[in-house]
């Protein structure tokens, strides 16, 4: 679809999550999306590994990561790579202001962004060159190029592949909706692939559906549909003696053990935090999400993917960024002060990232259009800088200026600060190994 009339590229559909429809209840399967017992695959899951070859191992750097999207691709000019002395034109509606670090600036609508600048790396030469909305999501969440024969895995699947579960939590949670097909499994099966809220954070009477025992079920009657199931798959075994029935009762398993868990529902539950915390995160949809993101990944969840806002303006841009810049600015600055005040900055990597930037030049109604000729990336935690821009883009923010950097390189560092070698290979349909990242390189400068 369109975002605007006058866009000429298609668009994903950001107004909408996925219906109530994908998601199930115990013993309901979903119509589209993943269900609970599958996507707990992954606990039993075996690796193939026949004739692939060793690859380094690295130790983690870092345990977990919360990858912020904001969909549409948003302005670099008017939010990590502001140009303040160039003409109105390409500087655009807003005055930069100035940061924690001495020299550089971040735009108008990043006044608690611009106090922490000296906790972030910021790269702003990310350049891939997709202009399309899909094909550039698809780079950003894949660390891929699209191709027409495979569908390539998202971040969150890979990790899922390759480290499994912690304290019985999802590996991979989508907060609060999965808003395109990059973010999903790829060719790898669907037990590594995303655990969505099916609802926002941000509403008043946010709950997990799938965390929830069906409307009038208590514990005993719970337990005893439990039991029910097992009797029905027993008789099954027993007539067909097939592997795959065995395996479904670890799926089905991990899946109650989930439902049935405390711990697990209270890393959901934002009614745990403090009234101020809310406040200071913001009583909003970026506060509320972002702070949950916290709380997964504070439980053991290993990547949680947020979606915010939509940032495809084409027109009207500064009415746009007065609309969502400042809950954005407010939420991820509190964000980072909070995982460092717990101690777990160092061990949790934090990514904003969008599919491409915008045009240098304001156009001639008054907005950017698509330009993945160059573009930020904002990255804090997990063994990375503090305080560093990495590369430049020219004096109009329209080209790298230098130090490139493409999104196999983004990828394969950030696997590497989880533990992750790129240049592994994963088995697809079990006959094709593939490359985790295909090409790039570790970016150690941007490392500590």
């Amino acid at each position: 679809m369109k975002m605007h009339p006058i866009c000429q590229g298609n668009h994903l559909d950001l107004r909408s999550g996925v219906s109530r429809r994908d998601f199930m209840y115990v013993g309901m399967a979903g119509g589209l999306g993943l269900t609970l017992p599958n996507l707990l695959k992954l606990q039993a899951a075996n690796s193939v590994s026949s004739a692939m070859p060793e690859v380094e191992a690295f130790k983690p750097i870092a345990d977990s990561i919360i990858h912020i999207y904001l969909p549409g691709g948003m302005a670099h000019q008017e939010s990590w790579d502001p140009k303040p002395f160039a003409a109105p034109d390409y500087r655009g509606p807003y005055t930069p202001i100035k940061t924690s670090i001495a020299g550089e600036y971040v735009g108008e609508k990043f006044v608690n962004i611009a106090k922490i600048m000296d906790k972030l790396t910021v790269i702003r030469s990310m350049t891939h060159g997709e202009a399309a909305h899909e094909r550039g999501t698809h780079n950003m969440f894949t660390g891929y190029k699209p191709s027409p024969a495979i569908k390539f895995p998202s971040f969150g699947s890979v990790i899922s592949h390759e480290q499994g579960s912690r304290n019985n939590l999802p590996p991979y949670v989508v907060v609060p909706s999965v808003i395109a097909p990059e973010q999903g499994t790829g060719y790898m099966s669907s037990a590594f692939g995303p655990f969505a809220l099916g609802s926002d954070p941000a509403d008043k009477n946010f709950t997990v559906r799938d965390l929830l025992t069906p409307k009038g079920m208590e514990g005993n009657r719970f337990d005893r549909r439990r039991s029910l199931l097992g009797t029905v798959d027993e008789h099954f075994k027993t007539i067909e003696k097939s592997d795959s029935i065995n395996a479904m009762d670890s799926f089905y398993d991990a899946a109650y053990g989930l439902i049935s868990s405390q711990k697990a529902r209270e890393a959901f539950d934002l009614n745990k935090e403090t009234d101020k915390l809310r406040d200071e995160y913001g009583r909003n949809t970026a506060g509320q999400r972002f702070l949950l993101a916290r709380r997964l990944v504070e439980a053991g969840v290993r990547m949680v993917s947020v979606n915010y806002g939509g940032w495809d303006h084409h027109s009207n841009i500064k009415n746009a960024f007065d609309g969502q810049a400042p809950s954005f600015d407010q939420a991820f600055a509190r964000l980072i002060t909070d995982l460092e005040e717990r101690g777990m900055l160092e061990r949790t990597i934090v990514m904003v990232s969008s599919e491409f930037g915008r045009t240098p030049k304001i156009n001639g109604t008054n907005g950017r259009d698509h330009w993945p000729r160059v573009f930020s990336v904002a990255l804090a935690g997990g063994g990375f800088k503090k305080g560093y821009i990495h590369g430049a883009s020219d004096a109009l923010g329209g080209e790298p200026d230098r130090d490139a950097v493409s999104p196999q390189d983004l990828a394969k560092t950030m696997y590497r600060q989880l533990g992750i070698n790129g240049e592994k290979r994963i088995m697809a349909d079990g006959v094709r190994p593939i490359d985790i990242v295909n090409g790039g390189r570790i970016m150690n400068e941007l490392l500590v």
